[in-house]
């Protein structure tokens, strides 16, 4: 599975949209749309870090 692929996985298993993404980790949305489509690559610590905090706050809401 592409990076781009696991943000976009990662945004959804929040149940957050890309905008409340975005403020809950203070990164500009321009950076998570390139990511999610693609034109940018998301290092891949950021995407461990970003899971680890996700999971140590619960707020996973996959339906």
């Amino acid at each position: 599975m592409e990076i781009k692929d696991q943000v976009i996985e990662l945004r959804k298993s929040t149940g957050m949209n890309r905008k409340e993404f975005c403020e809950y980790f203070g990164i500009p949305y321009r950076t998570v749309t390139e990511w999610e489509r693609g034109t940018r690559t998301m290092p891949d610590y950021v995407l461990r870090l970003m899971a680890y905090q996700i999971k140590m706050e619960k707020i996973n809401r996959k339906e």
